[in-house]
C-alpha cells in the first residue's frame, strides 16, 4: 500500500458549478509515521487552500497532535444566498484523545482574519450588521467534540451508529464573540443481508455574546440540498432578507430515514448504494421561531457512487409540502458528499 497519494479532480456539482481540487498527501512523512497533507479547491463558490500536518502518535496513549493554516473565500450568492463575500486567512492547533475503543475527545484552538466584502446593493440586514461592527475582524477561537462511534466501517455502514456533540466559541475580547453548538446523530439497523435502515438527526444553534446580540450573518446556519432536505434548492429555506434572498438563521434541525441497498444485479460492489429516503427540516431565525408546521419534507431516491474523484450523490425528490416562495428542485447531485 503506498503511503502517499497525488490526486486531481475535476467535477460539476449543482450547488458549485465547475470544481477544480488538487490535493497531495503523505501518511508516512518521511518515514515518521506523520501524516501532511496540501489541498486546493476552486469552485464558483469557494476557493481554499490548505495545509495540514497531524501526528497520530504524539503520545504512547494515542493521543493525536495536529496543526494546519488555510486560506478561503467564499462567494454566498453562488451558493444561493444573499449577496456578499468573506475572506478568510486562518490556523489551528488540535488535539484528539481517545477514550476508549469507542469514544474520542478533541479540542482545538484557531485564530482567524475575516474580511467582508459588500455588493453593490446589499440588503438592510447586512447593511446595518457592518455599519455597526465593521468588515475585518481577528478572532481567537475554541472548540471541542465528543464523538461515540460503534459503525463496523466508516464507508457504507451496516450497523452500529455515531454520535457526537460539538461546541465552538470565540474567546471573549475577540472582534467576534459568538458560540455554535452541533448535536448528530446516525444510526444503522440490517433489515436484511441487503438492506439497512439508516436514521440521521441533526440539531445546530448559535447566538451571539459580548456586543453581539445574534448570530453573525456569515456564521448563519441553513438547510435545503442534497446534505439536508433534497427537494429544495440548495441553502434555500428558512428566513429571507429584504431582498428576499435566503439569509440562512441561528436553529437548525434536519432528520433523514433511509432505507439503503447495493444495486440490482451487482450486490456484491463496495463502491455504489441506492436508497429510498424522507427528509425532514428547516432553518428558523431561533428557538423561539420553531413551529413544527414550518418544517419541510420530501421523499424520493438516491444513489451514491465512490467514484475516482470523490463521493457523487444524486437524488430524485419529490416535495410534500412545499409552501409559496420556497424553490425546489427535483433532480440535485453533488460532488464530495461527506460521510
Amino acid at each position: 500500500q503506498p503511503s502517499g497519494s497525488l490526486s486531481l479532480a475535476v467535477g460539476f456539482a449543482q450547488s458549485s458549478g465547475l470544481i477544480l481540487s488538487a490535493s497531495i498527501s503523505e501518511n508516512n512523512f518521511m518515514g515518521t509515521g506523520k501524516h501532511v497533507s496540501i489541498a486546493v479547491n476552486n469552485s464558483s463558490v469557494n476557493r481554499i487552500y490548505n495545509f495540514s500536518f497531524t501526528d497520530p502518535y504524539y503520545t504512547v496513549n494515542g493521543v493525536s497532535r495536529g496543526f494546519g493554516v488555510f486560506s478561503r473565500s467564499t462567494n454566498a450568492n453562488e451558493a444561493n444566498i444573499t449577496d456578499y463575500t468573506t475572506d478568510v486567512l486562518g490556523g489551528n492547533l488540535n488535539y484528539g484523545i481517545p477514550i476508549n475503543e469507542f469514544d474520542t475527545f478533541n479540542f482545538g484552538i484557531d485564530v482567524e482574519h475575516l474580511k467582508v466584502k459588500l455588493s453593490d446593493f446589499p440588503s438592510d440586514e447586512i447593511q446595518g450588521f457592518t455599519d455597526e461592527f465593521g468588515r475585518q475582524f481577528t478572532s481567537l477561537g475554541l472548540s471541542a467534540s465528543l464523538a461515540h462511534d460503534t459503525r463496523n466501517r466508516r464507508v457504507f455502514p451496516s450497523k452500529g451508529g455515531l454520535f457526537s456533540i460539538t461546541a465552538e466559541s470565540k474567546i471573549p475580547g475577540s472582534e467576534l464573540e459568538f458560540y455554535k453548538l452541533n448535536l448528530r446523530g446516525r444510526y444503522y439497523l440490517p433489515l436484511t443481508r441487503r438492506y439497512v435502515f439508516s436514521m440521521n438527526t441533526e440539531i445546530g444553534y448559535g447566538d451571539g455574546f459580548g456586543d453581539f446580540n445574534d448570530l453573525p450573518f456569515f456564521e448563519n446556519y441553513f438547510s435545503g440540498g442534497v446534505r439536508s432536505v433534497r427537494g429544495y434548492e440548495d441553502n434555500t429555506l428558512g428566513p429571507r432578507d429584504t431582498q428576499n434572498d435566503p439569509l440562512g438563521g441561528s436553529f437548525r434541525t434536519v432528520g433523514n430515514l433511509e432505507i439503503v441497498f447495493p444495486p440490482p444485479f451487482i450486490e456484491k460492489t463496495n463502491s455504489v448504494r441506492l436508497s429510498t429516503f424522507f427528509d425532514v427540516g428547516n432553518v428558523f431565525s431561533g428557538v423561539r421561531e420553531f413551529s413544527v408546521n414550518k418544517l419541510r419534507t420530501s421523499v424520493g431516491l438516491s444513489a451514491t457512487w465512490l467514484s475516482p474523484v470523490g463521493p457523487l450523490a444524486i437524488s430524485l425528490a419529490k416535495t410534500l409540502n412545499d409552501k409559496s416562495g420556497d424553490e425546489t428542485q427535483a433532480f440535485q447531485f453533488t460532488l464530495g458528499a461527506p460521510f
